[in-house]
């Protein structure tokens, strides 16, 4: 008697929808800051909730097949820190949206604007990144995807010293310093969850090749 073949999981598949839904998240957020109106504060917030509890539904279908499954593609420990990974970058990019919100910010200073669009270009080199993995026995290019994603964590950095030295030398009300220095510190989480992913990625390709 003949046992029917397994479908495999395509976690690979999952991996990139997750890091789909971190483009989509920064997207909302420079959409949301760049355009910003404080009355639709509130209805962004609960957009970008949207997007995380589908990340969240994601993640959690795939650690479910993975917890079933006999011999995953790369060791499961590897495929679980990416799957939580990707999950910290849009929870990263959701707590910024919800910091604007809940410190009830009046304007956005153009440093912030400097911020969504890096944040923008590191998802994007993240999501090629992701999307390469699938090859990445034979991938040319994905080792300098991820160099991309560690390079601009760095020009992160850079722009959160930036924000900052400017914040305190130029601001003078305390309340708007609180609010934006805490908002300028999730926002540098953002391109270091992106360089998380990144970094596993790395260490996967190390193991298995």
């Amino acid at each position: 008697m003949k046992h029917k073949s397994q479908k495999t999981t395509d976690y690979f598949g999952y991996l990139e929808t997750s890091a789909s839904y971190a483009c989509q998240a920064a997207a909302l957020l420079d959409a949301s800051l760049s355009a910003f109106r404080q009355e639709e504060v509130e209805e962004k917030t609960h957009q970008m909730h949207q997007i995380e509890h589908a990340a969240d539904a994601n993640r959690h279908e795939m650690l479910e097949k993975l917890a079933r499954e006999f011999i995953p593609p790369i060791e499961r420990e590897d495929l679980i820190a990416l799957a939580q990974e990707l999950d910290n970058v849009v929870d990263a990019i959701d707590d910024v949206m919800q910091h604007v919100f809940m410190f009830n910010a009046a304007a956005i200073p153009s440093e912030a604007l400097d911020f969504t669009r890096g944040i923008i270009a590191c998802c994007d080199a993240l999501g090629r990144a992701v999307r390469e993995f699938r090859n990445f026995r034979s991938s040319k290019t994905i080792k300098d995807m991820i160099i991309e994603v560690n390079t601009l964590e760095s020009h992160g950095d850079g722009l959160h010293a930036q924000a900052i030295r400017r914040l305190f030398a130029q601001e003078n009300d305390v309340r708007t310093i609180m609010i934006w220095q805490h908002v300028f510190d999730g926002f540098e989480l953002c391109f270091d969850a992106c360089e998380d992913v990144a970094d596993i990625i790395a260490s996967v390709i190390m193991k298995n090749t």
